[in-house]
Formats: C-alpha cells, structure tokens, sequence
C-alpha cells in the first residue's frame, strides 16, 4: 500500500544550527530567585539581553524590606545560602536580616550582576501579545524631577520574548481587620514595613513607651523579644495559637562545635568561624545540616500516633520555657498537629513574655481607638505604639495586572484559588514562567534549593525556545489540571490538612493548600530535574509550520563561518570518560 504524502511549502532557515537566536529576558525581582536566574541565565543561554526589573531602591527583596527588631532567618544559616556559594562567616546559627542582606550584595557583586538590574523599576502592566508571541510589560520609575519631598514617576514600555517572576509572595504586607485602625494617632508600624534601617537607634526613646505587638506568627515571634529590653511595658495581644520548636539539630551542632545544645541560637565565635574556613570541615559540616534538614519530612505527614509523641514532646519544651508563668502555655498551646503551621524555633520569645515588663494577652481584639485598643472583653488598653506583625498576602495575586490569552488575566485564573502547572507556569500565559509561586514553599527542607531548581527549569526553557526557534511555550490545560488533581489528592494526607489557620491556606483555617509543594523538599528537587516537554504546546517563528526549521541549513556556526573550534567534541568540557568496572565486577 502506497500512502500519498501531502508536503506543506517549506524553505530552509538561513541560520546555522547553533547559531543562537537572540532573545530578550526580563526578570522580575532581585531577591534570591532574581539573583540566581541573574547568574544562571546568561551561563546556561547565549546571546540573550538580560534585565531584571526590581521596584526597591536595593537588592535582596523581602532582605531589603525588612528591618524590623530580631529579622533573622528561621531555617539555620548554613542552609541559607546558595549551593555555589558559600558562607563560612555567619555570625549565628539563625542568621540576622542585615547579614542576609549583605550576603546578597555580595553574590551581586561577585558575579557582576549589576549592568542587568534596574533599581526602582515596578512592574505596573504586563500583557501577551499572542501575535508577535511576546509580553509588553509597563515599568514605572522615577522621573528626573523626582526628589524626597516631591515624588515623580514616569512610565516607559519594554517588550521580553521571555518573562521569568521572582516577585515572591512576601512583598505584600497585609494590614489586619479591625476596626479603627486607621484612627490611631499614635506610632503605627507593619512590622513589613519599619521605617528605620538601625532599629536600635529608632527604639532608644522607647524606654518609657508601651508598645503592642499584634500577631504570633514568625514576625511577632522574632520582634518580641528584640523589643522587650528596649520599652517600658509591652503587650502581645494574640488570638492564635502556634507550635514552637526546640532548637533545630541542637545535639548535631553541639558534636560539631563542642558547644552546649541547650544553647537556642548559637552564637559563633573566632573559634568556630576558623573551623568553618577549612574547606574540608566546612563541606562536612554544611553536608550533615542539610542532611538533618532533609530528615524531618515525616512531620507533615498524618499518623496519629507519631502525633501525640510530637504533641508530647513539644509541650514538655514550651511548659519548660514557660515556667514563670505557666499559665500562657494553656492559652498558646495548640490543639492542631506539630507542623499544621510554620515550625519556628523563636529562641527567646517564650522567655520574653515571662519578663515584668511584658504581658501576653490571648484575646481578640474588638476595636482600635486613637489611644490604644480594646479586646472583645472590652478591657482597655492604652497604647503608645502598635506594631502589626500580621503578615503578607498569600493569594499569589500580583497588585498589577498579568494579561494572558484572549485577554483573561492571572488574577482571574488564580480565582478562587491559584492553579498550575508544578507551581512554576500556567495554561494561558505563555513564555512566562516563575519562582516561589503558589504550591512551591515547602513545610521542611531548604527553601533555596527549590528557587536553584526552579530557575535552572525556567533557564531549560529559555535554551528550548531559543534553540527550536520557538515564538512561544505554554503547558497544556490539562498537564495543570492533572497536577491540580495530584494536589487535591496528597494534601488530605498531611497535618496541613488540619484545622489551623495559615498563610499556607490563604490566611484561613481550612480550605486549600496552595503555599505547599506536595512532597517533601528533595522530591520537589527531583521534579525539577527533567522538564516533561510534552506537557507542552508550541508555537513557531515565523509562522512556520514544520518542526525541524531549527535545523537550519544544515551547517554549525563554526564550520560555515570558519570560526572557533570544528573539534569541539574533543574539549575537555565535552569529554565525559564512563567509568571503568572494576575487575571483581561481574554482570
């Protein structure tokens, strides 16, 4: 049988093989996942024009937004940092905000990331242009006419082929609900937005002041004992309960350092930096945190039994901190799981709520007033300053406007709660990929080897587009409907599931999980490892319609242009020697 073959028109691309199409990227942030996609992008794609757009005048993302009293990290330090590039000189085993922050200036300016990013440049609009295949993006900055005391922007357009998204999901500080906020005349700070760099020297007139601190989250937990010390009376008013955790690899640290484990946050000394100089007792050290970190995965899982052992546990460890006034313990004690909400060791907030000068009141609060506050009980409090440690907006919804295909926005797709493809892309949205978006956080592990992962994905993607010539790549509707499945099947089984409320529910108690990656932080690494592009559908330059267009013309760029190496393969940088079994092996 003779099967007829109908062939389209088709000319050859007048462009070698690996003659690299130039592309234009824009990366949005200058946090962690701007910084890695600032060094891995042009590493692993050529000939691409680079820029990554960040709306603060610094780098570091929410590392430069944050100033408030105790910032520090809540994971250890050593796991902190990126994998290539390593700090033997933290100060802590928690490391402070400021030291994050210098740690990030510095990877910029070792790896010369400056020429690409545009300080005080905000995303304004974003919108696909299906057409062309390429994202329009509105940036504003400010004019030439801005100054302190008379703010004035202006706004220009720039047009990417690729869009990568650091914006993080903790850049939007949410104010709490209640009623009379806005009439307080008092000083009134989110903890997201301090309005000193030196917190200290802001809170040196405090000594005579009486502060509130709303909240017992990460936040508050961090800002009350730094506060405590420094102000005459301070109240922490509370309507939640939270887990707090013995000091994360206590006994491995104290093997390690021949430091006490008793010891909440290590304090490391000349002793202890010189051993971490040592390359060898570094990699070993660095080696067993992580391993440890990555250890811990079982936690989020439900088993009921495993349950009332950590319930146990980590009772016995609060009541202990507690005891000078035990009574707190019956009123931030939870009844929900270990791990339903973000474990946080918080070295010293349990002791600072047993100081004089500090009372813990585990009341909602009824309404604001221009001098303090009053709880539903309707006892009052007269306030000086009132800090709100309420946290962020955990929608994954951008304050400006992504518009996709056929008009829909991100917004609209992320209604009534977000949907994609692995957390990093989704259907509609094409050549717009991301890092930390909705299901990518994880409960354990290392935060930063997920952002590494994520952006060697998005730089795999680049390299796929550019090498195939592609116009654009979007994943299919039903690859995202088929990982929202997987989601909505492997939460039940985890103590997220549970009755707390959460920033990884959206701020509710119940209801969807869309913070969370669902695994643990090593099986969200593997998923990274090997982009699934049948996932995918694609579109061509040009309008060409036959896939091999990026063949080109059958030629390298080497060879047609007599250029550069024509043995390439032969480069050490090519050469991969398999191993050679060894004799005693046997088939």
């Amino acid at each position: 049988m003779v099967i007829a073959m109908h062939h389209r028109a088709f000319s050859l691309g007048q462009f070698s093989i690996d003659e690299d199409r130039a592309m234009k990227v824009v990366v949005i942030g200058a946090g962690y996942s701007g910084i890695a996609a600032g060094i891995r992008f042009p590493q692993r794609v050529k000939n691409i024009d680079l820029t990554i757009y960040e709306k603060n005048a610094g780098v570091g993302g929410t590392w430069y937004t944050n100033k408030y009293p105790g910032l520090s990290c809540d994971v250890p330090s050593h796991t902190y940092q990126f994998t290539f590039e390593v700090n033997p000189e933290w100060s802590s085993f928690y490391a402070p905000g400021p030291e994050i922050l210098a740690y990030l200036e510095r990877v910029v300016e070792k790896y010369k990331l400056a020429p690409y990013i545009k300080l005080q440049h905000e995303i304004v609009h974003a919108r696909y242009d299906e057409v062309q295949g390429k994202w329009h993006l509105t940036i504003r900055r400010p004019s030439p006419k801005h100054t302190k005391d008379n703010l004035s922007y202006e706004e220009f357009e720039d047009i990417a082929d690729f869009v990568f998204c650091g914006a993080g999901n903790l850049s939007r500080w949410s104010w709490p609900d209640i009623e009379g906020l806005g009439s307080f005349k008092g000083k009134l700070i989110h903890t997201a937005d301090w309005d000193t760099d030196n917190w200290r020297e802001g809170v040196k007139d405090w000594k005579d002041k009486t502060v509130g601190v709303i909240g017992v989250g990460s936040s508050a937990i961090q800002v009350v004992p730094a506060l405590q010390p420094y102000v005459g009376k301070l109240y922490n008013f509370v309507r939640g309960k939270t887990w707090l955790v013995p000091p994360f690899f206590a006994d491995r640290l104290a093997e390690m350092t021949g430091r006490d484990p008793g010891i909440a946050n290590y304090t490391f000394d000349e002793q202890d930096k010189e051993k971490f100089r040592n390359p060898e007792f570094y990699e070993e050290f660095r080696h067993h945190l992580q391993a440890e970190l990555d250890s811990i995965h079982s936690y989020t899982l439900r088993n009921p039994e495993r349950e009332v052992a950590d319930r146990t546990q980590f009772t016995e460890h609060i009541r202990q901190r507690l005891a000078k006034k035990p009574w707190i313990a019956d009123h931030i004690l939870p009844s929900f799981p270990v791990a339903c909400r973000r474990l946080t060791p918080g070295p010293g907030y349990l002791e600072a709520l047993c100081e004089d000068n500090v009372d813990f009141i585990p009341k909602e609060i009824r309404h604001i007033t221009p001098t303090g506050l009053e709880t539903i009980d309707r006892q009052y409090y007269d306030i000086d300053i009132l800090v709100c440690a309420t946290g962020y907006d955990a929608d994954f919804k951008f304050p400006f406007p992504v518009v996709g295909r056929s008009g829909l926005t991100l917004q609209q797709r992320y209604d009534p709660h977000p949907v994609t493809y692995l957390s990093i892309c989704t259907d509609g949205f094409p050549n717009w990929f991301g890092s930390l978006g909705p299901n990518s956080a994880i409960g354990t592990g290392s935060l930063l080897i997920i952002i590494e992962r994520e952006v060697e994905y998005a730089a795999a993607v680049l390299f796929k587009m550019q090498r195939e010539r592609l116009k654009s790549i979007e994943v299919k509707r039903e690859a995202v409907e088929d990982f929202d499945q997987y989601l909505e099947a492997y939460f039940p089984g985890t103590v997220y599931s549970a009755k707390c409320r959460s920033w990884y529910k959206m701020g509710k108690e119940e209801g969807r999980v869309v913070g969370l990656w669902p695994g643990s932080c090593l099986h969200a690494a593997r998923a990274f490892e090997r982009p699934r592009w049948e996932d995918y559908n694609y579109e061509y330059l040009d309008g060409i319609q036959n896939r091999f267009y990026w063949l080109g013309d059958g030629s390298t760029y080497n060879e047609k242009y007599m250029t550069g190496d024509r043995a390439w393969f032969l480069s050490d940088e090519e050469l991969d020697y398999p191993p050679v079994p060894s004799s005693s092996h046997s088939g």
